[in-house]
């Protein structure tokens, strides 16, 4: 690969997972999907490919049987990249790489403002006594100064915890949250409005768990909760984000062993063009 504005990049790795595995197949399984996108994005009224050099940069190898050697690879893959495309889209994989992409993600544009869709936290301590696992790399990157902690924020986030204190512990670590019964009560619009006040024009890294999509849209992923954004939700969000300095993103937990008539895959292949989208936006007011 020379030269790229946008480098796509796999990283099939699910060995921080704590529940289904299967996410190291997302990245060929979106992939896959991706077959019926088209060059011309009308809901943003532009061509993605056309006002940007985006390149498919294949996938970042990481060990499958050693977690610490694995993220590491995952963050020197990323940084290198890097050297030769101004952001990276990267496919997982499981979440527990969000870690490394924000490493390298903060030592070229300083902490950024994440914005997490996700059904989950992912700020809790340590699983099985693991510190970074696919439910920890949030907090891990906000104890490493990876994340601007005046302007990060979670969407999407449902469904049961381990105590309040969880809900504290996030707080403490910089993140805003939107439920998706915020959502419910005051609309997209609402939460939209909210995040671009907690965003406030800071570099941002997007980071989806596909299931922040309710299982009805999106059942191939590992760890599902009932009462999720549905993909139409999600696609506004991200469109109306379109102003923003995006500096990164990624698409994770996609495992197609839990999938059926590609429901997952394509739904993540529409948030990837969306969020590929957005950023071309921001190259053409560049």
């Amino acid at each position: 690969m020379g030269s790229a504005d946008i480098a796509v990049a796999g990283v099939p790795f699910d060995s921080g997972v704590s529940y289904r595995p299967g996410a190291r197949f997302g990245p060929a399984h979106v992939r896959e999907s991706s077959r019926l996108l088209r060059p011309y994005n009308p809901a943003q009224d532009i061509a993605p490919f056309a006002v940007q050099q985006v390149a498919d940069a294949g996938d970042i190898v990481a060990n499958p049987f050693d977690l610490d050697e694995a993220m590491d690879q995952v963050y020197q893959g990323a940084k290198e990249l890097l050297t030769r495309a101004r952001r990276l889209a990267v496919i997982g994989g499981d979440h527990t790489i969000a870690y490394p992409l924000l490493r390298a993600a903060a030592e070229k544009h300083g902490p950024v403002a994440v914005l997490h869709a996700d059904a989950h936290l992912d700020t809790w301590d340590t699983y099985f006594g693991a510190p970074l696992t696919h439910g920890t790399p949030f907090r891990r990157a906000s104890e490493d100064g990876f994340i601007d902690l005046s302007a990060s924020a979670h969407l999407g986030i449902r469904g049961p915890l381990y105590g309040k204190s969880d809900l504290d512990d996030d707080a403490r670590l910089g993140f805003q949250i939107t439920t998706t019964e915020f959502i419910e009560e005051h609309g997209v619009a609402a939460a939209i409005q909210r995040l671009k006040q907690r965003l406030a024009g800071k570099p941002v890294y997007i980071s989806i768990d596909i299931d922040v999509l309710d299982p009805a849209h999106a059942p191939g992923t590992g760890t599902p909760e009932a009462g999720g954004l549905t993909s139409r939700e999600l696609l506004r969000i991200i469109r109306a984000l379109s102003d923003q300095n995006i500096v990164g993103v990624d698409v994770v937990e996609v495992a197609p062993a839990y999938d059926h008539a590609q429901l997952t895959g394509i739904a993540a292949a529409h948030v990837l063009y969306e969020l590929i989208s957005a950023m071309g936006a921001g190259a053409v007011s560049d």
